[in-house]
């Protein structure tokens, strides 16, 4: 059994919400009168749709084409718009004027605004600059940056001539960087002086000659001061921003007409099991897909203001730079978002007027814990959507936003990743939020969900979340992956013909989804598939657990569950409290999902976009090397789990 959710929504849309939609708008030019009709249509008739959509989105292209996908019935190698010309920068730089751009908020308190012109004229001068050092279509471009309006700046630039953009948070080492970096061979490297995090400040320059010496491609390093770290530039390859920028006399960008499936990024996988997997993927489809998550499914208009927590190493920050192309001003945030106390996020979301809140699961299950409460202390009034990922987020923190946050918001729980750069399952503005549910698949991607041997499963079930059509932003490929096969065996080896995102999860009768986790991580005791989340959504409500962690232990030929958990301060792990964890979930789940052994630890070992790392874990409690610990934001907490004795115990 699973602890029931509730019956009632916990939100519906108003009639105003409804009518002024974007996804309103749309449905009525293409002649829809539900979503659920639209959502058909879009998975039965993709060419249409896309093209439909392209129309609604008025994407800059100097050529559109007609034929619409080449290699329809094979997913893995299908294209969308094969015959298009267009640039992805262009297309985000469609605003002019002096309205805001972008709006940087930086945690030390410093503060930037750029408006589209201003915005406008730094692209073009960095772009004359590239093109200047001999930066050609195809070319790499690194940036090694925190999340500041030159990441942006930079990335369009590269975009603008066709270069691939490719990048990482600057709390990576230099073993990181390089296991990134090196792979793809960049000819430019970006680097800040350094970044603030919880009240600190760090510097990134001092590791650039390690960087440089372990990249031999690199032949120019731009330099942008922020916080203001003494550096002198010894070597000639070193250029700090300031200057290129008052060099170039450029005040134009010459925006290269490319196809639609030209490369834009490199994203990297998390890396925590070997050295990370280079994901390519394509301007056209990056464009197109995100247009369709912000305007139709996160109804983001011209002048909102836009903001996701999120560094330049996860693919949420180029998800939220694409909401240029819809008006948006976006909101760049470097930092601690509990810096300096739980609630400055919102502090600063008063103070800029969000229209759209993002942030990871983890977040609000933190602030929960911390009973923070905003809804007496903030105005909010102009926030229409809060969007959370990053994990699933438990059925009890849908409940603390509504009660804490803010009551009449659209609380849009999204999952996609890395893998597609946008998201499988999205919010609905014009639909109810059911506790627990992520609102919709997102249009057009036709999902479905199966079992171990490829049998679809009907709502309800437990299974594999696959991918039965193309759709846009499906990556090209991997980097240094001639013949296809890491790319085949990532998505395509385990069933044939069909995307599998590696996803456990299952469809509810609201035509919704839930997460319980990653397959890779799901615990297979007796043979009974469980995802992790849903024991986590049960430990993490009992008061004196802040976090936990569950992985699958091979023992006496079969697996047992294997439960870490952090406390509270002061809180020590006792038998009345295993035992109140185990009836917990007991009561609330079933048997199996019963750890056979539950041990306090200090510390959950998590990648820097803040996954916990169940895989690590398991792992390194069965004596595997991890041949990446760089990959994860805190490596040193690996180090508890590798001779805990009470594993050998029975």
């Amino acid at each position: 059994m699973r602890a029931a959710l509730k019956e009632q929504p916990l939100w519906h849309p108003s009639e105003l919400d409804i009518k002024h939609a974007n996804l309103t708008r749309f449905m009525h030019q293409t002649g829809f009168v539900s979503y659920e009709e639209l959502y058909k249509f879009s998975v039965e008739n993709s060419p249409e749709f896309w093209s439909l959509l392209w129309d609604f989105c008025d994407v800059i292209a100097s050529t559109k084409g007609k034929t619409l996908i080449e290699n329809k019935e094979n997913i893995e190698k299908a294209q969308f718009f094969p015959e298009a010309k267009l640039n992805f920068a262009e297309n985000l730089l469609r605003f002019q004027g002096s309205s805001i751009a972008i709006e940087f908020y930086g945690e030390d308190k410093v503060r930037q605004t750029l408006t589209h012109d201003d915005l406008y004229l730094q692209i073009a001068k960095v772009a004359d600059t590239l093109r200047s050092w001999g930066i050609q279509s195809g070319d790499r471009i690194a940036g090694y940056l925190p999340n500041l309006p030159h990441t942006v700046i930079a990335m369009l630039a590269a975009a603008s001539i066709g270069a691939i953009w490719s990048s990482c948070s600057p709390d990576f080492g230099i073993t990181g960087v390089v296991d990134r970096f090196g792979q793809i061979e960049p000819k430019v490297l970006f680097c800040a002086d350094g970044y603030y995090y919880h009240g600190k400040k760090y510097s990134t320059v001092d590791k650039l000659p390690e960087i440089i010496k372990g990249i031999p491609s690199i032949e120019k390093v731009v330099v942008i001061p922020y916080v203001n770290i003494d550096f002198t530039a010894t070597d000639e390859r070193i250029f700090i921003w300031n200057e290129i920028i008052e060099k170039s006399p450029a005040h134009k960008i010459s925006f290269a007409q490319l196809d639609f499936n030209h490369p834009l990024y490199i994203l990297f996988s998390s890396g925590t099991t070997g050295i990370p997997k280079c994901i390519i993927h394509r301007a056209g489809g990056a464009l197109l897909q995100l247009l369709k998550e912000h305007q139709l499914h996160c109804d983001v208009k011209p002048g909102d203001r836009l903001f996701y927590f999120t560094t330049c190493g996860w693919m949420m920050w180029n998800w939220l730079v694409n909401g240029l192309a819809s008006g948006a001003t976006l909101i760049l945030y470097d930092g601690s978002p509990a810096y300096p106390q739980p609630e400055s996020l919102f502090d600063i979301a008063v103070e800029m007027k969000f229209t759209h809140f993002g942030t990871s699961a983890k977040f609000i299950d933190s602030l929960a814990k911390q009973a923070v409460d905003i809804t007496t202390s903030h105005d909010l009034s102009s926030l229409r959507m809060i969007m959370s990922t990053g994990s699933p987020l438990a059925p009890e923190s849908f409940d603390y936003v509504y009660q804490h946050i803010k009551k009449s918001v659209c609380l849009a729980s999204i999952s996609g990743g890395t893998d597609i750069v946008s998201c499988f399952a999205l919010g609905n503005p014009i639909a109810p939020v059911w506790q627990g549910e992520l609102q919709t698949p997102g249009l057009a991607m036709n999902i479905a969900v199966t079992d171990e041997t490829g049998k679809i499963l009907p709502q309800g079930k437990k299974g594999e979340l696959i991918c039965l059509t193309p759709f846009p932003s499906q990556p090209l490929g991997f980097w240094n992956d001639p013949a296809g096969e890491k790319y085949h065996h990532a998505y395509f080896a385990k069933f044939p013909g069909i995307w599998h995102h590696g996803d456990f999860v299952e469809l509810t009768p609201h035509n919704g989804l839930i997460i319980h986790g990653r397959s890779d991580a799901v615990l297979n005791p007796g043979g009974v598939r469980i995802g992790t989340a849903e024991i986590y959504r049960q430990v993490e409500q009992i008061n004196e657990v802040l976090e936990c962690i569950a992985v699958g232990q091979n023992w006496n030929n079969d697996v047992r569950v294997v439960l870490f958990v952090k406390l509270k301060n002061g809180i020590e792990l006792d038998e009345l409290l295993v035992t109140k964890i185990k009836q917990q979930i007991k009561i609330n789940t079933t048997p199996r999902h019963v750890p056979a052994k539950i041990i306090q630890i200090t510390d959950i070992p998590r990648t820097k976009s803040g996954k916990i790392a169940e895989v690590a874990v398991r792992d390194t409690i069965h004596g595997q090397k991890i041949n990446n610990s760089e990959a994860l934001a805190n490596p040193e907490s690996l180090e508890a789990y590798k001779n805990i004795s009470e594993l050998t115990k029975d």
